[in-house]
């Protein structure tokens, strides 16, 4: 990060996103994150930023959202000496889970996380690669609160705010 200022950084990593207009419907602006991943420098440098903003923060959870939470959570948990815990769609974890049913524009979903994969008392990030309407990370809070681990913030690559 030696020459180049966050905001160079930030504008270079939204400028490697691929947007594929009506897809999977019809209306659906599709941030692709797949040409990020290309991109050594831009996915390296997305890392870092995050690594930045919580390497001091008395993190001890880095909880993965399914799938593209995957991607992005473990190197953050990793650099900032944290574990990574999986949050994922029903039926996908081996064993005991606890679980949060939340809705979705036409009908609802559930996520799950192991049983004793969390303490309470202890911080953590949820990571995504993007918050649209924030239904699937308030599940991940939900559950994460639910077992009283402290949810610091929600961490996201893409915001898309027109979804309020």
């Amino acid at each position: 990060m030696a020459s180049e200022n966050v905001e160079d950084q930030i504008q270079k990593i939204s400028s490697v996103i691929r947007v594929i207009p009506d897809f999977p419907k019809p209306g659906i602006m599709f941030q692709d994150i797949s040409t990020l991943l290309l991109d050594p420098k831009a996915f390296k440098d997305s890392i870092d930023l995050f690594v930045e903003r919580y390497k001091d923060r008395n993190i001890s959870v880095v909880a993965g959202i399914e799938a593209r939470g995957f991607i992005f959570g473990p190197p953050i948990a990793l650099a900032i000496g944290a574990k990574f815990v999986p949050m994922r769609k029903p039926g996908k974890l081996p064993g005991a889970v606890i679980r949060e049913e939340y809705p979705l524009e036409y009908g609802k979903d559930i996520m799950e996380m192991h049983v004793g994969a969390v303490n309470a008392g202890e911080r953590a990030i949820v990571v995504d690669d993007l918050i649209a309407t924030g239904g699937t990370l308030r599940a991940a809070l939900n559950l994460l609160e639910s077992v009283g681990v402290e949810v610091v913030e929600c961490a996201c690559l893409i915001e898309l705010p027109e979804l309020k």
